[in-house]
C-alpha cells in the first residue's frame, strides 16, 4: 500500500509543478494545493501505514499507532488553507485592479504575448 500511496503523492506533485509554472495565477493557486496534499500523503506515507490500538496512555497494547504524522497532518492542513485563501483573496484583488490573471503582464512585460 505504501507504493501506491507514494506513487499518487508523486503524481500530485508533478501535477503541482506543472500548473505553478503556468501563466495564469488561478493554475498557480490550484498548483499550490495539490502540492500541499502531495505533501500531506508523503507525510503519512513516511509515517508508516500500520494498524494498531489508539495510542492512549495507561494501556498496555502490543502495538499502537503513531499519532505523531496525523498530527503533523491536521497542523498542515489548517496552515495550507489559511496560505490558499489568501493567495486567492490576492489572486481577485490583482484581478480586479490590473484585469488579468496573466503572470508576465502582471509583472510588467508588456512585449510577450
Amino acid at each position: 500500500m505504501e507504493i501506491v500511496m507514494t506513487i499518487v503523492a508523486g503524481i500530485l506533485i508533478a501535477t503541482a509543478v506543472y500548473l505553478m509554472l503556468s501563466r495564469s495565477i488561478l493554475r498557480i493557486v490550484i498548483g499550490t494545493g495539490l502540492l500541499s496534499h502531495g505533501a500531506h500523503l508523503m507525510i503519512l506515507t513516511m509515517g508508516g501505514l500500520k494498524r494498531g490500538a489508539a495510542p492512549l496512555l495507561g494501556q498496555e497494547a502490543s502495538s499502537y499507532t503513531d499519532p505523531l504524522p496525523q498530527a503533523l497532518i491536521l497542523t498542515a492542513i489548517v496552515i495550507s488553507f489559511g496560505v490558499t485563501s489568501f493567495f486567492l483573496v490576492l489572486a481577485y484583488r490583482a484581478y480586479q485592479e490590473l484585469k488579468t490573471d496573466d503572470m508576465d503582464k502582471l509583472r510588467g512585460n508588456e512585449n510577450h504575448e
